[in-house]
């Protein structure tokens, strides 16, 4: 069975600060599927309402832009919410490792 990857204390340190890329693909997913399903609920009212052509493409465009921008700022607040609260923990830890290093070594055993 051949690794992925080595385990020596120079490649997890190596692995451990590599930059990491995020992955968009769950983002684009449910931004998809939400814009899909609301932007059709808007159209089927419009076209239930009998109104005309343009508006009903209209109506259509409108909540596209307005869903696409509510996602990408919710998407935005919670992923600085998320990176806020891991910095907060991270220099916890680091106080913690500062005033308590046999602590923090046995913690981790």
């Amino acid at each position: 069975m051949t690794l992925e990857h080595g385990h020596s204390a120079d490649e997890i340190r190596s692995r451990l600060n590599e930059d990491r890329q995020p992955s968009y693909v769950r983002d684009w997913v449910y931004g998809g599927i939400d814009g899909a399903i609301t932007t059709f609920a808007i159209v089927a009212g419009v076209v239930g309402a009998a109104l005309s052509a343009n508006v009903i493409v209209v109506l259509g465009l409108a909540n596209l832009l307005a869903d696409g921008f509510s996602m990408a700022a919710s998407n935005y607040s919670g992923t600085k919410a998320e990176v806020d609260d891991h910095a907060r923990l991270r220099e916890g830890e680091r106080k913690h490792i500062a005033t308590t290093p046999d602590g923090e070594r046995e913690e981790i055993r």
